[in-house]
């Protein structure tokens, strides 16, 4: 129903920036909150972080709050991921998700449509 495809993942140095981007497409954007989530081989998909449809709320887990922030422009169809101080164990591939919830956008199971995910590789 909705298309999510993430950009802007690489290899960067600890403590550098990095920003993702997801495109939508094939929904109606703007009536979506919308999620960050990353996984590494072996380990449980892990909440980063999500924004309500309307941009009313927005949530982070506990280890990335402070440093990195998610934004949207639903003019654009976008949302973003800006990290800062990124550190090895920000490591992942990191995974954009629709949601057609407006509550607990923290659980993978509120999220109907998910992205191929792209890598994000941070060196010491």
């Amino acid at each position: 129903q909705v298309t999510l495809v993430e950009s802007g993942g690489g290899l960067v140095q600890a403590g550098a920036s990095l920003r993702l981007s997801c495109a939508a497409s094939g929904g109606t954007f703007s009536s979506f909150s919308m999620g960050w989530f990353r996984q590494t081989p072996g380990k449980e998909r892990e909440f980063v972080a999500a924004i309500t449809r309307g941009d009313v709320y927005t949530y982070y887990a506990d280890s990335v709050k402070g440093r990195f922030t998610i934004s949207r422009d639903d003019a654009k169809k976008m949302v973003y991921l800006q990290m800062e101080k990124v550190q090895p164990e920000d490591t992942a591939v990191y995974y954009c998700a629709a949601s057609d919830a407006f509550y607990y956008i923290d659980r993978d199971s509120a999220y109907i449509s998910w992205g191929q995910g792209t890598q994000v590789t941070a060196s010491s």
